[in-house]
C-alpha cells in the first residue's frame, strides 16, 4: 500500500508527518511524506524555528512525484496541517491528479484546526477552506469533537447532536468520519470515546482516559485509521485497530512523564497492542 501523505512536519518531537509516517511505516504502509511546513518543533513549546512552504513549493513536490510515474500507485492521500487556503488548494490538486491515475484511490482530510483546550490555532481562512472545499473532495474525515462542531454548526457535547454532526458530513459527501477526543453526555469521567460512521454503521470506542495532554496524537489516530480502512473497509475495524494502538502508545508515554509521544519505544503497540477495545456498534 502506498499513501501520500501532506502534512507539517518538525525535527524534534511527534507532529504532522512526523507522527503520521513511522505508525504507517511501522504497519507495512509505504509513505510518500510532503511536508507542508517544517519546523524545529511544534508550537507547544516557547518559540520554534523554521519555514513555512508555499503553494508552489508543495505543487512542485507533488508534481515531480508524478513524472516517476507512480501516482497510478498511490491508494490514498492524507492531508492535515495546511497552513494556508492557498496550500490547501495545492492539496486537491494533488488529490485530484492522484484520483486521475488510481480512481480507486481515496482522501482522507484530517481538519487539523484546533482543540477544546487551546481553540482555533490555524488562519482565520483555513474553517472555511476545510467545510467548503476540502470536504467536498474529501472520502474520509477525522476531526476532533471541537473541530466537528466548528465545521458543522452543531453542538456535538449530547449524543444526539454528535450523530446530527456526523449526519451532516455525510450530506456533504464524506462516506467516513471518524471523531475523536469525544466527550459527551454518555461518556464516564474516566474514559474517552471515539466514534466511526461509514457504509458498514456506526460504531463506538471507549478506553480509559490518561492523565496526559499529548501533541500529535490526532496526527497518529489519523493516520493508522485511514491505512486500516483501506485494507479492511471497516470503518468499525479500523478505529477499533487504530485506537487500541494510540492508547497502548499514550499509556507508555503517561507512564515514562515523557512530554512527546514515545512512537519509538512504544512501536510494538503500533503491530500489535497490549490491550485491544473492541467497537461497538450503535443503534
Amino acid at each position: 500500500m502506498n499513501v501520500l501523505s501532506i502534512q507539517s512536519h518538525v525535527a524534534y518531537g511527534h507532529v504532522g508527518n512526523s507522527a503520521a509516517v513511522f505508525p504507517l511505516q511501522r504497519i507495512g504502509v509505504e509513505v510518500w511524506p510532503v511536508n507542508t511546513v517544517q519546523f524545529s518543533n511544534h508550537a507547544g513549546y516557547d518559540g520554534c524555528k523554521g519555514e513555512t512552504f508555499d503553494a508552489a513549493h508543495i505543487r512542485d513536490v507533488v508534481t515531480g512525484i508524478g513524472e516517476r510515474g507512480v501516482l497510478s500507485n498511490c491508494d490514498g492521500v492524507i492531508s492535515g496541517y495546511m497552513g494556508s487556503a492557498a496550500t490547501g488548494e495545492s492539496i486537491l490538486e494533488a488529490v485530484a491528479a492522484v484520483k486521475r491515475a488510481n480512481p480507486s484511490a481515496k482522501y482522507c482530510c484530517d481538519p487539523v484546526i484546533g482543540d477544546a483546550e487551546s481553540g482555533v490555532y490555524v488562519r482565520e481562512d483555513i474553517p472555511d477552506f476545510i467545510r467548503t472545499r476540502a470536504l467536498a473532495a474529501a472520502d474520509v474525515t477525522c476531526p476532533n469533537q471541537f473541530e466537528l462542531g466548528l465545521l458543522t454548526g452543531l453542538d456535538p457535547g449530547m449524543m444526539d447532536g454528535m450523530l446530527a454532526a456526523i449526519d451532516w458530513l455525510h450530506a456533504v459527501g464524506v462516506r467516513t468520519v471518524l471523531v475523536t477526543s469525544v466527550l459527551t453526555d454518555e461518556t464516564p469521567d474516566e474514559a474517552i470515546d471515539m466514534i466511526a460512521s461509514g457504509r458498514d454503521g456506526r460504531f463506538h470506542l471507549r478506553t480509559p482516559r490518561l492523565p496526559i495532554t499529548i501533541n500529535g496524537a490526532g496526527d497518529v489516530i489519523a493516520a493508522l485509521f485511514f491505512a486500516h480502512l483501506l485494507r479492511s473497509g471497516s470503518s468499525g475495524e479500523a478505529m477499533a485497530r487504530a485506537g487500541s494502538s494510540l492508547f497502548g502508545v499514550l499509556k507508555l508515554t503517561a507512564e515514562r512523564g515523557s512530554r512527546e509521544m514515545l512512537l519509538i519505544e512504544g512501536q510494538e503497540e503500533l503491530v500489535a497492542p497490549s490491550q485491544v477495545f473492541e467497537a461497538r456498534r450503535l443503534g
